[in-house]
């Protein structure tokens, strides 16, 4: 998979100049500024609260600052955040799925909402890579929140993104998970996708990842 092809390859994928977001009276980052290159993988560390899942979701174009200037890919995360997000995921514990549908079906759904040629034909490869072959036809209702997260990495496999957006992607998994996640993200950054990780798993994200940044109370700590 080649995620650098295109007019904005040159393009950071991360630039964040001054950025503010504040909810309430309270400001969860400050004056943030920092820039990644594409291709690079970030390890964001701090503890609850530091800032680090507002800046996810920021990136991802979920919330915008409240001040400052965001570009991911080149791409103004305010002006053009439709097209940000057809080349960025987000994975959290927050995840949406449809809970009637099967693993397949959820899968599916996604691949045709995308549109892009043979896709359909990738879905049962990736419920196997992920360790739910034996769960693809069976409601999301039914799922625990480790196979919620499978489900969520499978669709985040399927829509193959220029940067991938991890906060606590090892939270609910078993150890078999764990391990299958850190493959999945190693193949990852090997093809080229940029990686920015936020975990508490401090062994596993620093075997993942080339740079840091660290966050307390919403401020960036050289």
């Amino acid at each position: 998979m080649d995620t650098n092809d295109g007019p904005l390859s040159a393009a950071p994928a991360i630039e964040l100049h001054d950025v503010s977001k504040r909810f309430g009276a309270r400001w969860a980052l400050a004056r943030l500024s920092y820039t990644l290159p594409q291709g690079a993988s970030l390890l964001l560390t701090g503890h609850n609260g530091s800032g680090k899942t507002t800046l996810l979701r920021l990136v991802s174009t979920v919330t915008a600052p409240t001040l400052g200037t965001l570009k991911i890919l080149g791409l103004d995360a305010r002006a053009d955040r439709m097209k940000v997000r057809e080349q960025v995921t987000l994975l959290s514990h927050a995840n949406f799925h449809y809970e009637d549908l099967t693993a397949k079906q959820n899968l599916e759904l996604v691949a045709k909402l995308r549109g892009a040629p043979g896709l359909p034909a990738k879905v049962d490869g990736l419920l196997d890579k992920v360790g739910l072959k034996a769960r693809v036809d069976s409601p999301v209702r039914q799922f625990s929140a480790g196979m919620r997260k499978r489900l969520a990495v499978a669709r985040m496999l399927l829509l193959q993104p220029k940067l991938a957006l991890l906060d606590e992607p090892f939270g609910e998994l078993d150890p078999q998970g764990i391990a299958q996640m850190e493959a999945i993200m190693a193949e990852l950054k090997a093809n080229g996708t940029t990686l920015v990780l936020a975990t508490h798993l401090l062994e596993q994200g620093k075997r993942l990842t080339d740079v840091s940044l660290h966050l307390e109370n919403g401020r960036q700590v050289a």
